[in-house]
């Protein structure tokens, strides 16, 4: 196994990928859409699965990898908007100005491909 893709797991199963302590403050609608769009993205990972065990034509996976990679990067613009008018504004508002280093970081690693 790739070791980066060893290494995300890793990271997903033990937790160690929460950066911090605070809490996001989402609407129970927010909530409610995400985890409807991440449902449907988990859907999407076993149906490529399915693709590759069934050796599919690759140009089909990859069609269907980056329609998979499209609908997680809608729920990291969601996410990242929420963040930037709540979180961001809040800390704003608190005085705290190292929230804006922060948030240039988190869109640096949204953009990151």
């Amino acid at each position: 196994m790739d070791k980066n893709i060893e290494k995300m797991d890793h990271s997903i199963e033990d937790n160690s990928f929460i950066a911090s302590s605070r809490k996001s403050h989402h609407s129970d609608a927010v909530k409610k859409n995400l985890v409807t769009r991440l449902n449907r993205i988990e859907g999407q990972i076993r149906g490529i699965k399915g693709l590759i065990e069934k050796d599919t034509y690759c140009d089909d996976v990859i069609t269907q990898i980056a329609a998979t990679q499209a609908a997680l990067n809608s729920v990291g613009k969601i996410l990242l908007e929420g963040h930037l008018k709540g979180c961001v504004v809040d800390r704003i508002n608190e005085g705290d100005m190292e929230v804006l280093d922060e948030f240039v970081v988190t869109i640096q690693k949204l953009m990151k491909k």
